[in-house]
């Protein structure tokens, strides 16, 4: 399939970047061919003795997650540039966290009237044309944003505080966000179950996520 940048700044897909104090736009080099939606609700089984199947319950609604590949091209385009220093390494850094968030920035993807607000949660580089001192002039980048809403209040045990196991997906900012409507605090969670080093949890083992005062 033939691709052709957007006519236009204003027609293309972009992303925002949500900083403290002003919003930065990262125009892509061309709209996608599509995007995805997965959304997912968590279940937990309860074994009852005597019954040939558990009982199911449900537990909460997970966040939707959107996906979209973006295609660069400097070769044909912008002479052969690096295509990493021109555009993709401005949104391979958004995975990196804020200086003052402490946590990786809330972004939106805006197409036209379609607009996704989350943290991006992985990212995948596919390098496939180079020039001839080795440098990648040709780019395909998936990009996986796991939706973020700023909740008034905490929805909680009577008692206001919680517990919630870890699954291979989480981490603290993500789950900052979506308990307190504030990624950046995540350092709350951090301190109430003595965690020094947020990178490192464990799949299966149970925080604690106590109410904000």
């Amino acid at each position: 399939m033939s691709r052709k940048p957007g006519p236009s700044k204003s027609n293309q897909a972009k992303l925002i970047v949500h900083k403290q104090n002003d919003d930065k736009t990262i125009h892509v080099m061309f709209n996608p061919d599509k995007y995805s939606i997965r959304k997912s609700n968590t279940f937990a089984s309860h074994n009852i003795p005597g019954t040939n199947y558990p009982q199911i319950q449900f537990v909460s609604g997970d966040s939707e997650t959107m996906s979209v590949e973006l295609f660069f091209d400097t070769y044909t385009y912008e002479g052969g540039k690096d295509v990493r220093k021109e555009y993709t390494d401005k949104i391979a850094n958004l995975l990196q966290i804020d200086e003052h968030l402490h946590a990786p920035p809330v972004c939106t993807f805006l197409w036209g009237e379609y607009s996704f607000t989350g943290i991006i949660e992985n990212l995948e580089r596919n390098f496939t044309m180079f020039n001839e001192e080795g440098r990648p002039v040709r780019e395909t980048m998936t990009l996986s944003l796991k939706q973020y809403k700023k909740h008034k209040q905490i929805r909680s045990s009577p008692d206001r505080t919680k517990r919630h196991t870890i699954k291979e997906s989480d981490n603290l900012w993500l789950l900052a966000a979506k308990e307190y409507g504030d990624p950046s605090k995540w350092k709350i969670i951090a301190s109430a179950n003595n965690i020094d080093d947020p990178l490192s949890l464990k799949p299966g083992e149970s925080l604690v996520i106590p109410p904000l005062d």
